[in-house]
Formats: C-alpha cells, structure tokens, sequence
C-alpha cells in the first residue's frame, strides 16, 4: 500500500489529504472508498482530475499487467521530473 498526498476541497479551501493506494478489487475506483468516506466524513471532495488519472493508471496497469501500486509512484516521480523542469524555465 503506498500513501499518496494530494489537495482536496473542503468548500471553498484546498488542503492536502492523504489516500492509499492499494489493489482494489475489480471493477472499483481506486479511490472510490475514500472520496466516500471524505465526503460524508470531512465534507470534502477529491477533485474530478484527480479521480480520473487515477482511474486511468488503474486501466492501464490491468492493460499491461504491472503493479497498480508501483505505476502510480512511477508516474508521479515523473510528473515531479517534469514540473521541475517548468519551474526553471
């Protein structure tokens, strides 16, 4: 299981929020349990993008069957790599 922070909206803030990532169980979001328990729990929301490119390394890691857990650290060690590369531009 790997733990993931990411901003989430609590009304009209943004505040960073923990989820986990493990193997969900075939035909669930990964996230699906957790947006659940933010929104009636805390009354937050995870945001749409969010739910969506974690549901896409989830299709894609099923497609070519790797690891869901170690695609999602591969793909946001790359998403870092790149945002470093725009921040000293």
């Amino acid at each position: 299981m790997k733990k993931f922070t990411i901003p989430c909206s609590f009304g009209d803030k943004t505040a960073p929020f923990d989820v986990y990532i493990g193997n969900p169980k075939k035909g669930h979001h990964p996230l699906q349990h957790q947006a659940t328990w933010l929104s009636k729990e805390r009354g937050g929301s995870i945001p749409p993008e969010v739910m969506e490119s974690f549901g896409k390394l989830l299709d894609l890691a099923e497609k070519h069957r790797v690891s869901f857990e170690e695609l999602c650290v591969y793909a946001l060690n790359e998403a870092n790599k790149q945002k470093g590369v725009d921040d000293k531009k």
